[in-house]
C-alpha cells in the first residue's frame, strides 16, 4: 500500500548508512526477500511486476525494518460504534 517502506541499514565499513524503499503511489507495496546471501528489497505494482530493486549482501546488513502504514480494520470500526473503546480493560478513564 502506498506509505509502506523498508528501511536497510548497512555496515559500510566504518560507518553505517541507512537507505530505504518506499512505495511511491496507490496499489504498490514493498516486498522482502533474502536469497543465497543477497537482500532484495522491491518496490511491486498491484499486477506483480517490480518497480525498482535495492540489494544488498546479506552479511553486510544490520538491520532490516519494516513500517507498514497503519490500516483500519472493518472489524476495528464495528466495535466503535458498538460503544467499545479502545482502553484495555480495567482501564478507568476518570482516573
Amino acid at each position: 500500500m502506498k506509505g509502506d517502506r523498508v528501511e536497510i541499514v548497512v555496515d559500510a565499513g566504518d560507518t553505517t548508512r541507512t537507505y530505504e524503499v518506499v512505495a511511491s503511489r496507490a496499489g504498490r507495496r514493498v516486498e522482502t526477500a533474502v536469497r543465497r546471501g543477497v537482500v532484495e528489497v522491491s518496490e511491486v505494482t498491484r499486477n506483480g511486476s517490480v518497480v525498482r530493486t535495492a540489494r544488498f549482501m546479506a552479511n553486510r546488513v544490520l538491520a532490516l525494518v519494516e513500517q507498514p502504514i497503519p490500516r483500519e480494520d472493518s472489524s476495528e470500526r464495528s466495535h466503535e460504534k458498538a460503544g467499545h473503546t479502545g482502553r484495555p480493560l480495567g482501564d478507568d478513564p476518570e482516573t
